[in-house]
C-alpha cells in the first residue's frame, strides 16, 4: 500500500534501525510516561496521544538532547537568540 503511493517503508537495510531510532524513543516515552492501559475506542486512544504530545511532550517534558529544557522553551530561547 505504501509502495503504491511512492513511499519507502525504510531507508536502511534489514537489521539497521537507525532511521527509526527517534520514533522508537518517542514511542517508548509515550508508553512509559503516559499510556496506562487499553482504550475502548480508537478515538479515545487518539485523544490520549494528542494530549501527550500537545499538553506534556512539547510544553513540559524535559529533553536530554535539548540540555534538559522542553521543546517549547528551547524554541522560545532560539527565537530570542539566547
Amino acid at each position: 500500500m505504501l509502495a503504491d503511493s511512492g513511499i519507502r517503508v525504510s531507508m536502511s537495510r534489514k537489521g539497521d534501525p537507525w532511521d527509526n531510532s527517534m520514533m522508537e524513543s518517542f514511542y517508548g516515552s509515550l508508553k512509559t510516561e503516559w499510556i496506562d492501559g487499553t482504550y475502548d475506542t480508537r478515538n479515545e486512544a487518539e485523544l490520549e496521544v494528542f494530549k501527550y504530545i500537545e499538553m506534556f511532550y512539547i510544553p513540559i517534558r524535559l529533553h536530554e538532547n535539548l540540555d534538559y529544557v522542553s521543546p517549547l522553551d528551547f524554541e522560545m530561547k532560539y527565537e530570542q537568540g539566547l
